[in-house]
Formats: structure tokens, sequence, C-alpha cells
């Protein structure tokens, strides 16, 4: 497995006691597989997400990365980890104005000290990847929501992880445009052989999916079948 999660309990302050994000959570995603993480707003999700993506320690339980157990490692450690062993995409893409489709990616390989004529193949061939390289010339205002998204998408693989984590991606995308994404990142997943967890509330684009995990008040029911359902 390269993501592992076991018996993950995260809890938050709340007042004079404490809220419990989520319940000794075990979930294993392997290379080359998609996991779809559902549930209503504030189930535990994004804390799932985080947990993952090392961003916050859990209360208790293991998480292991490729391999690797995060407990005890130093904050420069993790960054580290997540450098090189983690791809993040964020529900907004917040790209930089100023720099194009390619200097987006390159940037990432050029702060891991990849040389630029390196950074910008690599990144040309991530954006032919994600069907951007006619538009690897332009800005983020130049392009629509969706390849916005692709850009973020592209980037978040710039660094060839083995574990991408990916929030909401479809929030601010039409139908059409969310399916397009979803069967995206399921054929990257696959393409780049990366073990993806995908939280999403959108049921309806499931379809492709290896697995369909549920978190509800902080406790995850794995698997279920991917669904056409809006519900």
């Amino acid at each position: 497995m390269s993501l592992n999660l076991t018996g993950v309990t995260l809890t938050y302050p709340d007042g004079d006691s404490r809220l419990t994000a989520l319940d000794r959570v075990t979930l294993d995603v392997p290379l080359g597989s998609l996991t779809a993480v559902i549930g209503p707003s504030g189930s535990g999700k994004s804390s799932l997400l985080a947990v993952a993506a090392t961003l916050i320690t859990p209360d208790a339980g293991v998480v292991t990365i490729d391999g690797i157990t995060t407990t005890g490692m130093t904050r420069a450690e993790l960054t580290d980890l997540r450098r090189h062993k983690i791809g993040i995409v964020f529900q907004q893409p917040s790209l930089l104005p100023s720099l194009t489709a390619v200097e987006q990616l390159q940037v990432m390989a050029q702060i891991d000290g990849r040389s630029p004529a390196k950074a910008r193949g690599r990144a040309m061939e991530l954006l032919d990847d994600v069907g951007l390289t006619a538009e690897a010339g332009r800005r983020p205002h130049q392009l629509s929501g969706g390849q916005r998204q692709r850009v973020n998408i592209a980037r978040a693989l710039m660094n060839d992880p083995t574990v991408l984590l990916v929030d909401e991606p479809t929030s601010a995308l039409d139908h059409d445009r969310g399916a397009a994404i979803i069967g995206l990142i399921t054929r990257l997943t696959h393409r780049q052989a990366t073990a993806t967890v995908l939280v999403t509330h959108d049921r309806a684009h499931l379809t492709s999916v290896d697995q369909v995990a549920e978190v509800h008040d902080g406790h995850l029911r794995l698997p279920l079948k991917p669904t056409h359902s809006n519900g």
C-alpha cells in the first residue's frame, strides 16, 4: 500500500471539551488506484485529507506514506516528505497570476532544484497529459475554470508524487466540466501510478473510481459501490 491510515483519531478543542473529527479511521489506497471519499459538510472529509497530507498530526493512529511512517517526524522532515511524495490539488487552483501555465509547473520543480530545461520538459509532458499543450503560454485570466483546474492537477504531479490528494475539484464547475475533471484524475491516477484520494460531495461522477468510502460523524465506511446518483 502506498497510502495507509491505521486507527487514526483526530480531535479539536470545542469549549471545555473536544470534538472528534475522525474516529479510528483506517484506509488503504494502493498505487495506481483512486479512492473517492464522500460525505456531508462537516463529516470529517477535509480532516481526513489534511491528516493524509501530513498537514495535521492526529491524536492517535499511524499514517504511512510509500512505506514511510510519519509518526515522530519533525516539521522539516514532513515538509520534505510532502515535497517528494505527496501532490495536493486544492479546491481553488490559486495559480500565480503573472505566470503562464507552463511556468506554474516549472516553478515547482525549480524549488526542488531541477534544472530549468528538465523542469520545462516535464511541465510540457504534463500539460500534454491534461490536454493543455496549446495553452502552455497562457496566464490564468486567459484560461477557463476547467483549464485552470487542469493546470492545478498537472502542477500537483510535477514532482512525481506517489500519493495524490484532491480536494473538491468540481465544486466550481458545471456538470460536464466536473465529469471531465474526474475522468482526467482517474486516467492520470492509472497512468502515473499514484495512490489517489479524491474528496467530494458530488456522487454523480464516481462510476470510474476504484473504491468509494463515506465519512459520517468522523467514522469511515468502506467500501461502497460507485453510483450514478446525485443523492
